[in-house]
């Protein structure tokens, strides 16, 4: 999917007018919102079909004279989509979780009128329980993008979901809080992401024995996350690994097919040991 060839035709002009140490950075932002509008393009075309919540279907069971062949053993995934969206973001990421095997994945819509990251939480909560009873699973695995990865934490750490989810990937999630648009603030729940808001407190408050790894993807050109580490995990008790994703921007995570690459490995990987060190990975994708 390249998508970035539109900002090629300014590329001569932006060398004239800037200095030679801002052309780099300038170049690659106009690259990035390039990339930004195409998505959004796409993505006001595909929301309709995102609206309702998707069709719960059985597993498949084999035949009971067949023997089945011995498969590693891989949870179920639940995508949860940010603020004022749906789950048609996810339709990119899922065609590539099942092109590599991953085949029970399951998106949860909640509604945009949905004023508390704990209420959200608790409903994340009760789509896991029936998402495990349907797939036979104990545990399952978690994609949140933006603000989706905010409540999937919440779920983790305040209501007890590390028993459920074995990692947690969140993509431009803001982990501390940040300040974009102020007057959002009218809504209930983005007051919730702002810094120093009574989530993000519960959020650091110590969590002894979390179970839950987590995989944080942040963007170097993240237009909505201020400052641009917030979108990392900093907590001590935390078993969390942040990856700094370079040339893109906030819409582009959950669709960008070096991310969904990235995402694979990190579900796909054995949580790493149990010492709670974070660690710093990078990913250029433009």
């Amino acid at each position: 999917m390249k998508v970035t060839g539109a900002a090629l035709p300014f590329l001569p002009l932006c060398r004239r007018l800037l200095p030679s140490r801002l052309t780099g950075l300038s170049l690659a932002l106009l690259k990035a919102t390039a990339l930004e509008l195409a998505i959004l393009a796409g993505h006001v075309l595909l929301y309709p079909s995102g609206v309702t919540q998707e069709r719960r279907t059985p597993p498949m069971l084999p035949a009971r004279d067949t023997a089945p062949l011995p498969t590693r053993t891989r949870p179920p995934v639940v995508l949860l989509h940010g603020f004022i969206d749906n789950r048609s973001v996810f339709v990119l990421l899922r065609r590539s979780l099942a092109q590599h095997g991953r085949h029970q994945v399951e998106s949860l819509n909640y509604s945009p009128l949905t004023c508390d990251i704990r209420a959200a939480a608790e409903l994340l909560g009760r789509h896991i329980e029936g998402f495990c009873e349907r797939t036979g699973s104990s545990q399952v695995d978690i994609v949140g993008h933006s603000l989706g990865g905010l409540i999937a934490r919440y779920y983790v750490q305040c209501l007890g979901g590390d028993l459920r989810v074995r990692t947690l990937v969140t993509l431009g999630t803001p982990h501390s809080g940040t300040r974009v648009m102020p007057l959002a603030n009218a809504h209930p729940i983005v007051r919730q992401m702002r810094p120093g808001s009574a989530v993000l407190e519960e959020l650091s408050r110590p969590a002894p024995g979390c179970r839950t790894h987590f995989v944080s993807f942040w963007s170097d050109l993240d237009h909505l996350m201020d400052p641009l580490e917030t979108a990392c995990i900093d907590h001590p008790d935390l078993l969390a690994q942040n990856v700094r994703v370079s040339g893109i921007g906030h819409l582009a995570l959950p669709v960008h097919p070096a991310v969904a690459t990235g995402i694979r490995q990190a579900l796909d990987s054995a949580p790493p040991g149990t010492e709670a060190t974070p660690q710093t990975d990078g990913l250029t994708v433009a």
